[in-house]
């Protein structure tokens, strides 16, 4: 037997089984697998247990590491598979996504292939992030983490080979520093702790101290005690763990553990390691790569093409799709590559056209924005609204230390102290460009700070169903803040608060969004229209002794049912007609006005930038203006919008406002 080689165990099939199918379930909906997610971190453990046994048996054995070895076999396991879905996942996305869309599966096409992406899922998340059912290569993410630990992993054997107890040593001190980090870190940077390879690190390194300490030593057989528990621990996790409480973090130790507790007595004679060890589980064990690459682009496309799924029937049909395609990826990729013997050059070269053929996609997608030609006329005007939303923020900062410390600050307009100052939610994002037009246009500096989902107001905080406890904590402290530091903005002249101030007023969205709740406290106040009041009444003299002119943007009227997005996917799959989507694009005036009106009411002290005549008439509110739409969404309005209100801020800026 050479040093790479160990005896096959059946059971760790039967475990990856576990792994993937609860992923799979999880994606698809399937209730009672709350942390079905987790099966990635049952994943982790056994890579760092078979690769890093790998590597520590040919280093004791040969005193040195095969590079070209160790990465050969890496890509004649990994590649292959990865590549057959790329390629059928482009395909695909070519005709069903949407320009914006496809634009971003361009973009992680190429960080997929270099094993980035999970950077890149890390940098895009955000508020207005493209949303995880439609990132097609989303579980890429994991494979990234893996290899970027393959890189690592190696290197540090090459450096402390010859000092076996210090590199142990360095893995006890690495795995103790990467758990610590993802427990501590967890509550306030999530999705760094989510996505990111240092936090990570720990649960492959469980796997490789693992292989490590039962190296030179007889198989490991205890009672089946050891075997349940671990078992109980896996099964547990993958019920119970709840991403609300926050992950990876200190849930995420119940999965490991189990895995380690399974692997650790794996080759004892035991009901759990029997029933593991049977053809149906290892079956599923074997195709579980495969299956982990295809189930979830099967999901994403499909359910996006679909809209919905009919019921738990139609998804249990795209989970079969998944499992004889990962069958047949298997079969027919994974194991024809896996047992051929090329020499390294030969390898290398089989990789290059793919990963090139790859980048190459990925970069055309990216750079032709999606290619929105794909899709005909009638779609257009929603499809450039759907990607008429992102903004340029290079000029913002976040200061560390000082006034404003840690809050966002956006300068617009020329340079120089700002004489305008516009606090506010998403809302001004949406407005950002128009806002920097009429800043340039009359020539005044002036400074935005914005903060999603986090009302303009002093002593008001928020519970938002869409946020993480710490960002509602973020939107207090940076109020807090912005308090404190107002007073060295010693040039404004001009403040105007922008909100969506109906569903503050409200505590819930409307329409697509009704589900979002968010609940306002502050004054003494529970009732969030009473808080809403409370606020304005208390801000707005705060604001007015420190620069004298205070205004409040009317919120543009909110269109329950139109989602820009969705109307080009509806236009663009022929499951809505034109006049449907028209339908949809429009809300009878008084309807918004009756959604508006405890909002008005708590702006009653305040002067106020009217803006509804721009999409109203006296019967109705209308996305679509010509032939453009001007909503990105149910709520917020599109750059084009945006700038063709410009001027309605020129008194603004200009210095031209009252303060009645």
């Amino acid at each position: 037997m050479s040093p790479k080689e160990h005896p096959y165990r059946p059971e760790i099939d039967g475990l990856r089984m576990i792994a993937v199918v609860a992923v799979v379930l999880y994606h698809f909906g399937m209730p009672g697998l709350s942390g079905g997610f987790a099966g990635v971190d049952v994943f982790f453990v056994i890579s760092g247990y078979l690769i890093g046994g790998i590597l520590w048996r040919e280093t004791r054995a040969t005193g040195r590491i095969s590079f070209a070895r160790f990465y050969i076999r890496r890509v004649k396991r990994l590649a292959p598979a990865f590549f057959a879905m790329a390629l059928a996942a482009s395909v695909t996305a070519w005709f069903v996504l949407l320009p914006f869309e496809f634009r971003e599966f361009g973009k992680s096409l190429i960080a997929a292939t270099v094993y980035l992406s999970n950077v890149l899922f890390f940098r895009g998340a955000g508020y207005f992030d493209t949303a995880a059912e439609s990132k097609v290569l989303l579980h890429t993410w994991s494979l990234s983490v893996e290899e970027q630990f393959y890189i690592f992993l190696p290197l540090a054997l090459l450096l402390l080979a010859r000092w076996p107890r210090v590199f142990i040593g360095t893995l006890w001190l690495c795995f103790t520093v990467s758990l610590a980090a993802s427990v501590w870190f967890t509550p306030s940077h999530q999705t760094a702790t989510f996505y990111l390879f240092p936090f990570r690190a720990w649960e492959l390194l469980a796997g490789v101290l693992l292989a490590i300490w039962s190296y030179g030593r007889a198989p490991f057989r205890a009672g089946a005690w050891i075997s349940w528990l671990g078992l109980g621990l896996v099964i547990a996790s993958l019920i119970f763990i709840d991403a609300a409480r926050g992950f990876p973090g200190w849930q995420v130790i119940f999965p490991v553990l189990g895995t380690v507790l399974l692997l650790l007595n794996g080759q004892a004679g035991n009901m759990v390691n029997g029933v593991l060890s049977m053809r149906g589980p290892v079956f599923l064990g074997k195709i579980s790569y495969s299956l982990y690459l295809w189930h979830w682009p099967v999901f994403v496309l499909s359910y996006y093409w679909r809209g919905s799924y009919a019921g738990w029937w139609e998804a249990l049909v795209w989970i079969c799709v998944s499992v004889v395609l990962a069958w047949w990826s298997w079969r027919y990729v994974e194991t024809p590559f896996r047992r051929m013997e090329p020499r390294g050059w030969a390898v290398l070269g089989a990789l290059a056209l793919p990963s090139a053929t790859a980048l190459g996609f990925g970069a055309l997608a990216y750079v032709k924005d999606g290619l929105p030609t794909r899709f005909d006329l009638k779609t257009q005007s929603h499809i450039q609204a759907s990607g008429d939303f992102l903004q340029d923020f290079s000029r913002c900062y976040v200061p560390h230390e000082g006034a404003f410390g840690g809050v966002e600050l956006c300068p617009i307009g020329p340079e120089g102290a700002p004489q305008v100052l516009i606090w506010g939610d998403s809302h001004v994002r949406a407005f950002k460009e128009g806002l920097e037009q009429a800043a340039w246009e009359a020539a005044t500096p002036a400074l935005i700070i914005w903060h999603a989902g986090c009302a303009p107001l002093f002593g008001v905080s928020k519970t938002e169903s869409y946020a993480t406890p710490a960002q509602d904590a973020a939107c207090t402290s940076d109020k807090a803040v912005i308090a404190r530091d107002i007073a060295t903005l010693e040039a404004v002249r001009d403040v105007l608060l922008v909100g969506r101030w109906s569903y503050y007023a409200s505590g819930r969205g409307v329409g697509l969004d009704a589900e979002n709740t968010i609940t306002l406290e502050g004054y003494g106040k529970s009732d969030n229209a009473a808080a809403l009041r409370a606020g304005m009444a208390a801000s707005l003299p705060m604001l007015q002794a420190q620069f004298g002119r205070v205004h409040v943007l009317e919120q543009m009227p909110e269109l329950p049912h139109y989602d820009s997005r969705e109307a080009a996917r509806l236009l663009a799959h022929g499951r809505a007609s034109e006049d449907d989507i028209a339908a949809r694009s429009t809300v009878p005036r008084a309807k918004a006005e009756a959604r508006y009106a405890q909002a008005r009411e708590a702006m009653d002290a305040a002067p106020v930038i009217k803006m509804w005549d721009a999409v109203c008439t006296s019967e109705t509110c209308s996305a679509l203006q010509g032939t453009a739409s001007w909503y990105f969404d149910n709520n917020h309005i599109t750059n084009t919008a945006a700038k063709a209100m410009a001027a309605r801020f020129s008194p603004l800026f200009e210095g031209r406002l009252s303060n009645e």
